[in-house]
């Protein structure tokens, strides 16, 4: 008899990761902080807890897991324009500032958007797993070190005064 990790050696395990909490814990300002970002959208059948208890509220987040990595994530947006208010105002984000900096998101919510969403895979995380490294420094076409420093470039690097002031860069002590 073979037992489970021999069974299991060299194959690929996926696992859908789902139900992360809308919210992190009550910043200090009083405000709520998104897990994911303010723009995910919560479960629906949660909606209603948004008035009584945020905490409770769970995510439309995902994310794929192969072999114990995280190689995708990501979670369906809101398509609501009253509900995207609503979290707005529970992250402390005054709906005036809100409609100056997302008017072109509230205004296309006007239109009927559809649910939509989307997931970012991580390729190189998957290329690692199927080559059998136990590093994705070993995959990755131009890898940084654990300062993120590129060896191979010498990058990051000072840059002169005359790159400073053609980026419109002050730098003060």
């Amino acid at each position: 008899l073979r037992t489970d990790e021999e069974k299991t050696k060299g194959a690929l395990l996926f696992a859908w990761v789902t139900d992360f909490p809308l919210f992190e814990p009550t910043k200090k300002d009083g405000y709520f902080g998104p897990s994911h970002h303010m723009f995910t959208a919560p479960v629906p059948d949660d909606v209603p807890l948004l008035d009584r208890d945020p905490h409770a509220v769970r995510s439309t987040q995902y994310d794929l897991v192969c072999n114990g990595y995280e190689v995708g994530g990501g979670s369906i947006r809101i398509h609501d324009a009253n509900l995207q208010e609503k979290i707005f105002r529970l992250v402390g984000l005054e709906v005036e500032r809100a409609h100056k900096q997302f008017r072109h998101l509230l205004e296309a919510f006007s239109y009927g958007v559809p649910p939509h969403g989307g997931i970012a895979c991580g390729i190189d995380r998957m290329l690692m797993l199927l080559a059998g490294e136990p590093s994705i420094r070993e995959v990755i076409a131009f890898p940084k070190n654990q300062t993120a420093e590129d060896v191979l470039l010498g990058a990051p690097s000072e840059l002169d005064l005359h790159q400073l002031k053609e980026l419109h860069v002050k730098v003060s002590q």
